[in-house]
């Protein structure tokens, strides 16, 4: 049985304690060091098989045109208000040598010269799309090579150059492109240590104990440092996006403190019965470490769904999540336990500074309900929901499917340089060249063409595409004789995240282009940033509801395996989808409304990123199904214990109800610490899973579940005779594990 394995792996590491916190050290030490001499750089490949957006990348490397690499580009205006680069003056000579001295930077490949279009005359320049028509902006265009052989010494060499210059020339010069998104700094390292103070001062006000509070937040570490090690290795390997490392971090950080808390307060009510540490340890792993790994292997199980998918980025990124979580719940059954052993009979005791923060009547409860026994406060709660759940289960759900509305309004796309704040770089080249140049020369599409024998098809698609009116331009045809294929960069009318654009690339392709090749073997597909985003936004809104659907019946399964039960699993996956919804709906409002925005820093409305419902779809209900699990265990004890389903959700649910409280702050605050990053996407995954939580373990957990259980009386724990007997793990115990020594404490308490 599990529970019989995980009591003796427990009991062991508390016995044997630093051995095997020496293992886990060590084995902290190789993968930082194998991370540092072999491991690879994460990148992102915004594209999936079958795309046409891919099919156009394929036909550009093909070409060998140069576009197929990552750029960057440098936008200047003269200091002088009154001066333009169309007269000779010290600006034009301040970007010549500008433009010298990015081309002779490492890994550059070539660069656009505005002066040396200058020569040829203004309206050349302009027309170029390298000097503003009025004069005032120009821009340098970086070509690099593929992003596998850049690295982020890259960046700090262009960003150092633009340090050095701006002091040297009479220039206001300001940067952005490929190269920033690819390696600019996201933030997550600030996130990371405001999340884990944060995480330290709610365990030490729960625990009253600095040491108590120091041993999830070790654990942790731990568990991160070998996980985003690990990534780093495996990204030599295979494909890792730029934000696995940065989401990893979060969700690791979330769930890794959880599982301690979880099993650090059984350990302490096993010391308080009188056990010694290493049997309170053992029966902790036991108890607590079992719906630890059903939680931790629901996450793992929702986060892999990203699969089905077919966007193999997604793909990637879930594997690499999903393995920091596996990590963390192994830290949690062997690792935690060993800190239990060596730590001893002080966690049964509050320290000096905790007894007098828990000085009086209101801090000895406190402490008492950290320890698991039922806080009155809650108990009275959860009581008085009892009492009236008819009311309660209406008014929260009507509450959550309210929240829940402005997802109709959901639009997915690229937040790009334009939603970072003004402080960044990035965010002031995009106006630049929005203001100088037109909105849509930020998000430049690429139009590939297979000429396949019909050379004119390129001059047909070129004047077809250039009359539509989502077109603001269109470059000269680059055709590469060797492969018969032409490139056309088109700069469309709005910016890459309006759905305007979006509108053109759809109309490009089912419309324009067709009747401009006509019914010759010539094909012309739409490629670019602008446009892999759109595509794999259809994607993924395709793939969305497959997601679900296995998610859903995976997790079915696994709470049925552990709960042995069919309407408990069931009402778990409905309530976790409502709390999901709400948050969507709450990102909504905030990025796509502007709501409450400021308070993150968001200066802009902008899109979903097209990526992320579907991957917090798949961390959040994997997360929702920890408190699910933890919390149904104590009520399936008590129910277990007394048959009394009444008297089972109030003792259950009150029993577990700080510890899910402070374990929901934890998460709350590790998540809401990395909204406040310059980036967009990691705004957007830190205030989803925030919210998603907050729901989830208040609404959710301490009205919704204790009004349908109450409703639904004996049938939570209906299972059909046949289906009992299929199912494998048939429960023999007081504890649904087959093992009656590890039942609830009070249980132990008349064994002992």
């Amino acid at each position: 049985m599990l529970s019989k394995a995980l009591f003796r792996l427990g009991g062991s590491a508390a016995r044997h304690p630093w051995r095997v916190i020496g293992a886990w050290l060590l084995a902290a030490a190789l993968a930082v060091l194998a991370a540092t001499a072999f491991g690879g750089r994460t990148a992102d490949t915004m594209s999936a098989p079958g795309l046409d957006s891919q099919r156009a990348a394929q036909l550009i490397e093909q070409a060998g045109t140069g576009q197929e690499g990552m750029t960057a580009q440098v936008v200047v205006t003269p200091a002088d208000s009154r001066a333009t680069f169309f007269e000779p003056g010290p600006a034009r000579t301040a970007l010549t040598r500008l433009q010298a001295e990015v081309r002779q930077l490492p890994h550059v490949l070539g660069t656009s010269d505005p002066v040396e279009a200058l020569g040829r005359g203004a309206d050349a320049a302009v027309s170029a799309g390298l000097v503003s028509a009025d004069g005032r902006i120009a821009v340098v265009r970086v070509q690099y090579p593929d992003q596998s052989r850049l690295s982020a010494d890259d960046l700090d060499a262009l960003v150092a150059l633009g340090d050095r210059l701006r002091s040297e020339m009479p220039l206001r010069i300001e940067m952005g492109g490929d190269l920033f998104f690819a390696f600019s700094d996201t933030g997550g390292g600030t996130g990371e240590l405001i999340g884990l103070l944060a995480a330290t001062a709610i365990l030490f006000l729960a625990f009253g104990s600095l040491t108590a509070a120091a041993l999830p937040i070790g654990m942790a570490v731990f568990g991160l440092t070998v996980g985003v090690a690990t990534m780093t290795v495996l990204a030599r390997v295979t494909e890792i996006p730029t934000f696995a490392p940065v989401l990893g971090s979060m969700v690791g950080l979330g769930v890794g403190i959880d599982y301690a808390l979880f099993v650090l307060v059984r350990h302490r009510e096993y010391l308080e019965l009188g056990f010694e540490p290493h049997e309170a340890a053992g029966r902790a792993v036991a108890t607590a470490g079992r719906p630890v790994v059903f939680a931790g292997g629901t996450v793992v199980v929702s986060i892999l769904g990203l699969a089905v998918s077919n966007v193999p980025f997604m793909t990637m990124g879930g594997l690499a999540v999903s393995l920091v979580v596996l990590i963390m719940v192994v830290a949690s059954v062997t690792l935690l336990p060993a800190f239990l052993g060596a730590a001893g009979p002080r966690l049964a005791r509050v320290g000096t500074l905790g007894r007098l923060l828990g000085r009086g009547r209101l801090g000895r409860r406190r402490v008492a309900a950290a320890g698991g026994a039922p806080a009155p406060g809650w108990r009275r709660w959860i009581g008085h929901v009892n009492r009236h759940p008819v009311p309660y289960a209406v008014g929260a759900a009507g509450l959550l499917l309210a929240a829940t509305l402005p997802v109709l309004g959901l639009r997915v796309g690229l937040p790009d340089d334009g939603s970072l704040p003004e402080s960044r770089t990035e965010r002031r080249a995009y106006d630049l060249v929005a203001d100088g140049f037109g909105p849509g020369t930020n998000g430049p599409l690429i139009i590939a063409v297979d000429l396949a024998g019909d050379p004119g098809s390129a001059d047909r698609v070129a004047g077809a595409v250039a009359a539509d009116p989502g077109v603001a331009s269109v470059g000269p045809a680059r055709v590469d004789q060797a492969t018969g294929i032409a490139t056309l960069v088109v700069f469309p009318t709005t910016g890459p995240q309006e759905r305007a654009t979006a509108d053109t690339v759809a109309r490009l392709r089912a419309e324009v282009l067709p009747a401009a090749v006509g019914p010759g073997p010539s094909k012309a597909h739409v490629g670019g940033a602008a446009a892999s985003l759109s595509d794999v936004g259809r994607r993924t809104s395709e793939r969305l509801p497959i997601l679900i659907a296995a998610v859903l019946a995976l997790s079915f399964v696994l709470l049925m395996l552990a709960f042995r039960s069919v309407l408990v699993p069931l009402k778990a996956v409905l309530l976790n989808l409502l709390s999901i919804g709400a948050a969507y709906g709450v990102m909504v409002a905030v990025f796509q409304w502007g709501w409450g925005g400021a308070l993150i820093g968001l200066e802009a409305t902008v899109p979903i990123v097209s990526f992320i419902p579907m991957f917090l779809f798949a961390i959040l209900f994997g997360l929702s199904m920890d408190y699910e699990v933890f919390l149904l265990s104590r009520v399936r004890e008590e129910y277990l214990r007394t048959g009394d389903n009444n008297k089972a959700i109030v003792q259950g649910i009150s029993g577990t109800a700080r510890t899910i409280t402070s374990a929901a702050l934890i998460m709350v605050a590790v998540f809401l610490s990395f909204a406040i990053a310059d980036d967009p996407s990691t705004k957007m995954f830190g205030l989803g899973l925030a919210t998603a939580i907050f729901i989830d373990a208040t609404v959710v957990r301490m009205v919704l579940v204790p009004a349908t259980m109450t409703l639904l009386g004996r049938a939570n724990w209906w299972l059909p005779g046949w289906l009992d007997r299929v199912l494998p793990g048939r429960p023999t115990g007081t504890d649904g594990t087959g093992d009656d020594t590890h039942a609830d404490p009070r249980v132990l308490a008349r064994v002992h």
